[in-house]
Order: structure tokens, then sequence, then C-alpha cells
């Protein structure tokens, strides 16, 4: 059986329009927790209980790109993407951003070795992050990549979250605060490029739409992982 395509692609323009209106409309910095941040009324505590779990999600990172990589199919992109694992895992002589979160940790208080035992882990914090690192396994090139895409948000909320720290938590040390200014300019990048890709793989409205709703869907990854951290009571030993 033949299946018709019923409805034609969206122009590249709106297609764009929708994807970038995803983030806008879905993507954490509306969270209470988030809001909570900026506001600077979070405790110590808190603070230190959104860095444990949020670690957990970096770490993964570099994963989920190692498993976006071995679908790309051209050596060119595949370097492109790689790069990515290496601004996470660092090069020789150069930190990356899994070294900085750890300094960040430090920064407020936190024990390095604890960090990376992961022993503070919530349950719905390594659900969501390995439902995110499922997805980028098993679905095609496409929707893995469009999921990246909460990066266009990325370089505004990481300049927020600066001020927020440097203005109202003055006791985490701000040499500790270089993992978020240093995703200002990779954001901007990874997002542009990612942005080109999505455009030029989904030809069909079908595509364009798995598209989407990929986006969404790493939307609410992040969503649940705030969720998690949110309502974890803070007597929780974990």
């Amino acid at each position: 059986m033949t299946v018709v395509e019923t409805e034609r692609p969206w122009q590249r323009a709106e297609f764009e329009e929708r994807l970038r209106a995803v983030p806008e409309q879905r993507y954490h910095h509306l969270h209470p927790f988030n809001v909570r941040m900026h506001e600077g009324t979070l405790s110590p505590s808190e603070v230190r209980r959104w860095i444990t779990n949020r670690f957990d999600y970096q770490q993964h990172i570099p994963v989920k790109d190692a498993l976006i990589a071995a679908k790309l199919g051209s050596p060119d992109l595949r370097r492109m993407w790689l790069r990515r694992i290496e601004d996470h895992d660092g090069r020789e002589g150069d930190e990356g951003g899994i070294e900085r979160w750890l300094r960040l940790g430090e920064a407020a208080g936190l024990d390095r070795a604890d960090l990376l035992s992961g022993r503070g882990v919530l349950p719905g914090v390594r659900l969501a992050v390995e439902g995110y690192v499922n997805f980028c396994r098993l679905r095609p090139r496409l929707e893995a990549v469009a999921a990246s895409l909460t990066e266009l948000s990325a370089p505004d909320l990481m300049r927020r979250r600066v001020d927020a720290f440097e203005k109202h938590y003055t006791w985490v040390d701000r040499d500790g605060l270089a993992y978020f200014r240093t995703r200002v300019q990779q954001g901007r990048k990874d997002s542009g490029e990612a942005m080109d890709l999505v455009l030029q793989w989904a030809c069909s409205r079908a595509e364009q739409e798995r598209a989407v709703a990929a986006l969404e869907f790493k939307c609410d990854v992040l969503w649940s992982l705030l969720d998690a951290v949110e309502h974890a009571q803070p007597e929780d030993p974990r």
C-alpha cells in the first residue's frame, strides 16, 4: 500500500519559525525552579542539589553526542559533531564542560568525589537522562539532531544565570561560573549547525512534524529533570 503525503511541507521559514517557537514556549527557563534561581531565592542546599543532579545530565552529553555522530553519513559531519564531545570531555591540555561543572560543584562546597559517584542523583533525574540518551540511540538522525535544538535558548539562559549567581549567590566562587560563560558561544555555534541540518534533512511534512516533536520531547526531558529537583525532600539522603 502506498502512503500518500496529504499535507504539503512547511516552507523553510515557517518550519524554522515553528522549531524556534518550541523552546521559546517550553524550554526549562520557564520552570519554577529556574525562575526562583534567577530571582535569587534558592537556598544553598537547593543550589547544591541542582548542581549534583544536573551533573548526571552533563556527564551523558558526550554519550548522546557519540550516538548521534555514529548516525552521520560523512566524515565532514562526523568531525563537526565530534567537536561537541571534545567540548564536554575536553582535550589534552584543555578542560571541557564536565571538568568545568565539577569546578562549579567545588565552588558551591560540594566534594568532587561525591559528584563523580552519582550518589546524590535522584531517580527521576536518572530516568529523564536515560530517556534522552535512549532517544538519541534509537531514533533516526533527524530526530536526534532536532532534539538538540534546545541549545537555541541556551546562550540567553547562560548569560542570565551568570548574572543571577554573581548577584544573589555570592557564596559560590565566581571562578566556578566558567561553565556558563563558555556555553554562551558554544551554544550559539552548536544550535546554528544543528538547525541547518534539520532544515536540510526534513523534506516532507511528516519529517518536519517529527523534528518538532523531537524538540518538544527534549524540552520535556529538561523540565522533568527540574521537576525531580524541585520536589525532592530536603532530608532525602540520596
